[in-house]
């Protein structure tokens, strides 16, 4: 068990009521939680506080935030979460190319679980440019690994659509 399980377990209550609590009320219980973590983990701290912004429709208190955990040195799956997310906010803000930016450089450097992810948030920023056949050969490139027949035919189209 590492130090942080325990508060890892707490946040994960904390976010089960997302929805079912005032937005306002839900805030405060992740600042609260999160101000625990500050000092020892700052990185994870900012990082939670964005997402809870995020989630609740306040993206312009989210950007500022999830810029400041990755100047921090956020790290593992959190730190691809936050790419991701702070490239949704970007998009919602009207920050299309540096969404695009941000992701192209993400694909690549990284690749795990949310490679599939990756390619959707580009898709939809390269959408909100008007550069739907990249944005079309993206989404089509992800569906194909997931398909039960027709995979290298759907992937080889992708392809095809930006040559």
């Amino acid at each position: 068990m590492t130090d942080l399980e325990p508060w890892e377990e707490k946040l994960k209550t904390i976010w089960n009521q997302l929805g079912k609590i005032p937005n306002d009320d839900f805030i405060e219980k992740i600042k609260l939680h999160t101000d625990k973590l500050h000092d020892a983990y700052p990185a994870i701290a900012d990082f939670e506080r964005a997402c809870a912004y995020d989630s609740t429709g306040f993206e312009k208190n989210a950007e500022p935030l999830y810029r400041s955990a990755l100047e921090l040195g956020l790290t593992g799956l959190r730190r691809r979460r936050a790419r991701i997310q702070l490239v949704s906010t970007l998009r919602n803000n009207g920050k299309f190319h540096e969404s695009i930016e941000i992701l192209r450089e993400e694909k690549e450097r990284y690749s795990d679980e949310l490679d599939d992810a990756v390619n959707a948030f580009l898709a939809l920023s390269l959408s909100s440019v008007n550069n739907d056949k990249e944005a079309l050969s993206l989404v089509l490139e992800s569906l194909s690994v997931h398909l039960p027949r027709y995979n290298k035919s759907v992937y080889n189209y992708s392809k095809e659509l930006i040559k």
